[in-house]
């Protein structure tokens, strides 16, 4: 039997499709499961965690102005310049860090969240004081807002703070 093939073992078929219709009739079901350890986010502190993403690009916006700055500026004081620029980069990683915690109801992260926000009060005086009112009231709205949303009775049931 010389130049004859080995046997080969016959390949299994995929299965057919199967359609909503078909699979209802054959009894076949997709479990739907919800962790039930998992919190719900409720909505205050969903909004809390948005404006917080948008304080982090807004600061991480102002950082790329700054390392533009740094790059293209004739150099005075590049330590200060460097100092400076990695503090709004810190700043909105900070953020963005704070958010994703919150959103994840992870307590801890608000009363840091809530310590940066309180630091928009005196950011915003001053911006007024020095005649910036169009940016330093609407910066001091944010943070009273934000911290009335991190402290709310909703927020405080989602983070385990009865």
């Amino acid at each position: 039997m010389a130049g004859t093939l080995p046997a080969q073992a016959p390949r299994a078929l995929p299965p057919p499709p199967v359609d909503d219709a078909s699979r209802d009739a054959l009894g076949i079901v997709s479990p739907v499961t919800t962790d039930p350890a998992a919190p719900s986010v409720p909505g205050p502190l969903r909004w809390a965690v948005r404006l917080l993403k948008g304080e982090s690009v807004a600061l991480g916006l102002v950082a790329a102005f700054l390392i533009y700055k740094d790059v293209t500026a004739t150099a005075t004081d590049l330590v200060s310049a460097l100092m400076v620029t990695g503090f709004a980069v810190a700043g909105a990683l900070v953020l963005w860090a704070l958010a994703v915690a919150l959103g994840r109801c992870r307590p801890a992260a608000r009363a840091p969240a809530i310590v940066l926000q309180l630091m928009l009060f005196p950011i915003g005086y001053y911006m007024t004081q020095a005649g910036l009112v169009w940016l330093g009231i609407p910066l001091i709205a944010l943070g009273l807002l934000v911290c009335g949303l991190l402290v709310s009775p909703s927020t405080n049931h989602a983070l385990g703070r009865e």
